[in-house]
């Protein structure tokens, strides 16, 4: 996988044959590891490499386990299914410039997410997780002649350089506290130092995975990237940042409640202003990525369930919060992915992300509409779609928070359901706005190019990852071994002795999914019989008594989501752009509505202006005189020197 572009360098730029063989070996490393992993999960024991390297610190460690091989599932699917979907979305012969550097690192990103879950050395860490990061700004910033690429690709690379430090002084601290560099087994550390590692965890993780606030990079990265990187930077590398928490945190032996209450807090207002402001977007890209971290807020608000639960040695809370994030991780993938291929597929047809320009694309579009509304479904957590599988585990765990033999103190965590309904109700109203925006009505463009569904190398990758939602909301059973495998590996002594059979009902959700779509199927074949043989009138929709109605006239997502925005204007800041005039006889005005990101355009960009004033006079100490420069170096040692001391004296 990791140079399945390498060959195809070697041909000419406007070949399709480099494409299709950078498709193929990419495929066919997939399939090998995919082979790997069932393998490995066969075996009892763990996969365990452990070789010597030239590096004066660590060595080569990897293992799979049950948790890594979890995330591999994604690691190995979702990427390939895009590969395949790049043939004609990214024609080589369309993209001469960029088509053989993007498959290049398109691969090296698939690659080094495999390598992240299996790492068991710090060292080897932190170098694939910035082989990652690269990677990954590379594929995503592959249109570099916009400025807007260009703006997000930086922002993304100061994010991802951050976390990356935080990470690096969070294997340090570890490093003193256990004498090792090894992640191999869980470690006894005090209760101060380990509060300190889990904090850094969430910090330089949540910078990847796009906790807010720390979510800068993620909107802008997403809309601008091509749509198959976007789907697999959404659907899996995300979740390389929540891999670290769930990892880190189960290497730490002892643990207060405190560190769930913070990811639980951490998650709600990460998921509940998120799915605010993917209400509140014109942009459809922008839309979705502000939906997967509203996603990652969730998984969050599980994984700090499950430590609650190892807190107050609560092992069902344990084996709902754990294994209820670790499902939504897997689902989201499946249909966060999907949504975005039919984002790039709708983009293909219409030229635009701006939801304003479209509309009426579902006459044109049945393939495509009916796929997104499979995701549509699914990432609004109802049934009988995976999506309200895994978030029903995180209902019942929080729901049994509020039983009578729970502390005072956590059944407070009960309220944590509250906020995800708040959460579901938003993503409903989020999707509709979207699906109606988009394919219903009219066409809203001044000139609509004509829409058609896409070519089956497009089509193929989304019906896989629509069966494979559907398949898993309607059998979710099927999942539920890995998932206790995986949960037990975490914390073996307090979920040892839980099946989720025995908490979750999930042969009703079999019987309750299959009922629903039976009816569903039922009512259509009805109503295609009652059609049969009768003449369709056709006329305008109703048009308010206008002789002459236009597109015009059709509700914008905009004015759809604007009552809701209004509710969260002390949050979402909303403004107003407006060129009216007040004369006798006035030309073409315009109003707009905007909600800006709060974080990044109202506090983290202006402060960098700021301090990009004083920034020229830092310049007083570059002379371009080689002996000073040696005089900074001899400086900055002896501080060095001096810090390391106090620190080991202390």
């Amino acid at each position: 996988m990791a140079l399945s572009g390498g060959p195809a360098s070697w041909l000419p730029l406007k070949a399709s044959t480099g494409q299709r063989l950078t498709v193929g070996l990419f495929l066919g490393g997939s399939l090998l590891g995919l082979v790997g992993t069932v393998l490995s999960l066969l075996d009892p024991g763990a996969a365990t490499l452990l070789l010597p390297w030239g590096f004066p610190w660590g060595r080569f460690a990897v293992v799979i386990d049950p948790l890594s091989a979890f995330f591999l599932w994604l690691i190995f699917t979702v990427p390939a299914l895009g590969s395949v979907y790049s043939l004609s979305y990214w024609r080589a012969a369309e993209h001469p410039d960029n088509s053989q550097r993007l498959g290049f690192f398109y691969g090296l990103l698939a690659a080094s997410m495999g390598m992240v879950v299996i790492a068991r050395d710090s060292i080897l860490f932190l170098i694939v997780w910035e082989i990652m990061a690269l990677s990954a700004y590379f594929a995503a910033a592959v249109e570099d002649d916009r400025p807007e690429v260009r703006q997000a690709g930086w922002i993304y690379l100061v994010a991802t350089h951050i976390g990356t430090l935080i990470l690096i002084a969070m294997f340090a601290l570890w490093y003193r506290e256990t004498a090792s560099f090894a992640l191999l087994t869980p470690v006894a550390v005090p209760l101060s130092r380990a509060g300190i590692i889990f904090v850094l965890a969430v910090l330089g993780f949540g910078f990847k995975a796009g906790l807010m606030p720390l979510h800068l990079w993620l909107p802008g990265a997403h809309a601008n990237a091509p749509s198959h990187v976007s789907a697999v930077m959404s659907g899996v590398m995300l979740k390389m940042g929540l891999y670290g928490i769930i990892r880190v945190s189960g290497l730490l032996l002892q643990l207060e409640s405190w560190w769930g209450w913070l990811l639980l807090v951490v998650g709600s207002i990460s998921g509940l202003y998120a799915i605010a402001l993917a209400l509140s977007q014109r942009d459809l890209k922008r839309a979705l990525a502000y939906s997967s971290i509203e996603n990652v807020g969730i998984m969050a608000m599980g994984i700090g369930l499950a430590l609650l639960g190892r807190a107050s040695n609560r092992p069902e809370l344990v084996l709902l919060g754990l294994g209820g994030a670790l499902f939504h991780i897997l689902n989201h993938g499946l249909f966060k992915s999907l949504l975005f291929f039919n984002a790039g597929a709708i983009i293909h047809a219409g030229r635009t992300r701006d939801l304003e320009q479209m509309g009426g694309l579902g006459k044109n579009m049945p393939v495509t509409a009916g796929l997104f509304l499979v995701g549509a479904v699914a990432i609004c957590a109802l049934p009988p779609l995976n999506g309200f599988a895994s978030e029903w585990l995180i209902y019942l765990g929080l729901f049994k928070t509020l039983a009578a033999a729970s502390p005072a103190n956590l059944a407070l965590a009960g309220g944590a359901a509250v906020v995800l309904a708040m959460i579901g109700a938003l993503a409903l109203a989020t999707f509709v706005k979207l699906y109606g925006t988009i394919f219903l009505g009219s066409s809203r463009a001044p000139a609509a190019p004509p829409a058609h569904d896409p070519e089956a190398s497009m089509k193929i990758p989304m019906f896989c990852l629509a069966f494979a939602s559907i398949f898993l909301g309607l059998l979710p059973s099927l999942i539920a071994p890995l998932l206790e495998k995986a949960v037990r590996l975490w914390a073996p002594l307090l979920a040892s002795g839980l099946t989720l059979a025995a908490l979750v009902p999930q042969l009703w959700l079999t019987y309750v999914g299959s009922g629903i779509i039976i009816i569903i199927a039922g009512w259509a074949c009805w109503q295609k019989i009652l059609r049969q043989g009768k003449a369709v009138s056709r006329g305008v929709t109703w048009d308010c008594g206008y002789a002459k109605p236009t597109a015009k006239m059709q509700y914008t997502g905009t004015s759809l989501s604007q009552p809701l925005v209004r509710l969260f204007s002390f949050a979402l800041r909303p403004g107003t752009l407006k060129n009216l005039t007040n004369l006798p006889f006035p030309g073409k005005s315009e109003m707009q509505n905007f909600v800006p990101d709060a974080v990044l355009e109202r506090l983290v960009l202006p402060v960098f202006q700021r301090c990009s004033r004083f920034i020229p006079k830092v310049y007083i100490f570059q002379h371009g005189q080689t002996h000073l420069y040696v005089l900074y170096v001899l400086l900055i040692c002896i501080a060095l020197f001096v810090f390391s001391g106090i620190g080991g004296g202390l």
